[in-house]
């Protein structure tokens, strides 16, 4: 659900849907003042941020709380609980992620040290819920999430980023991959191709070329648009071959590259496009 919120009698609303995003399994975002979890345990990572109020768990029978500018991992088959930690109540946002996106091996560490507050770990986290919250950007969401999930890793293990080893090399080969707007792959196939891992493609690409691969892509998909309209093409057909979920997702982007919607920038030589 992208669109809506499901509010019970108390004012208490849930809002929650599956991304076509590799390794998240549900998006979560909730305002609780009177419901409490009771123990229990996820096969899945989770991971979240409380944006107002405050919240009390236990974690393996250690008593906990979060609250402000800090991210919250709860690792998969570890009890916990949870409640408001006042009458006020609490606003969450929270990522369900596959075991293997942060690794079993960092469940201990996590139950140590469930909190993270590194500016670039929230900021992060941010920026990938913002994204997600749009159906047709999950190739931005993607990458969002392969390099927070790897900030995390590096945090548990107290691993400061290594030099990237032959960061052109890989720019290079993941740029050949994105070329064609309309069939470009995902990080993770393009991730299986290269023998990177996502974060590590995302890194190197944005060090060698300065932009983030998926604004690559998009602006590869608007210049085969522009093509394909100054040919007279229609538009939902262009917003398709040129690879955009839809015409409203190619008017989009393409208003903010160009300047004007893609049907004002096709009739700009006197002829109409539909």
């Amino acid at each position: 659900m992208y669109d809506r919120r499901i509010v019970d009698a108390t004012g208490e609303w849930v809002r929650a849907w599956k991304p076509a995003v590799p390794g998240i399994h549900e998006v979560f975002h909730a305002s609780f003042a009177e419901h409490a979890y009771p123990p229990h345990t996820h096969d899945a990572w989770t991971v979240f941020i409380v944006d107002r109020g405050a919240v009390r768990y236990d974690l393996e029978s250690r008593h906990r709380g979060a609250a402000g500018a800090r991210i919250t991992l709860l690792p998969p088959h570890v009890v916990h609980d949870g409640r408001a930690a006042n009458t006020v109540g609490y606003r969450k946002r929270v990522l369900y992620l596959d075991e293997a996106v942060l690794g079993a091996d960092l469940i201990g560490r996590s139950i140590d040290r469930p909190d993270i507050d590194d500016p670039a770990v929230v900021r992060g986290f941010a920026e990938l819920h913002g994204v997600l919250t749009d159906p047709d950007e999950t190739f931005e969401a993607e990458g969002r999430h392969a390099l927070m999930a790897d900030r995390i890793r590096r945090r548990l293990r107290g691993r400061t980023d290594p030099p990237d080893t032959e960061p052109n090399a890989l720019a290079a080969a993941l740029r050949d991959l994105l070329e064609d707007p309309e069939s470009s792959p995902t990080l993770a196939e393009a991730s299986g191709v290269l023998h990177a891992s996502p974060a590590h493609l995302v890194r190197c690409f944005t060090s060698a070329y300065g932009i983030a691969p998926h604004r690559y892509v998009v602006g590869r998909r608007i210049d085969a648009a522009r093509a394909m309209l100054l040919d007279g093409r229609p538009l939902a057909q262009t917003a398709v071959e040129a690879g955009f979920h839809d015409q409203a997702h190619m008017t989009r982007h393409f208003r903010r590259h160009v300047g004007v919607t893609p049907g004002r920038y096709a009739s700009s030589d006197g002829r109409s496009a539909s």
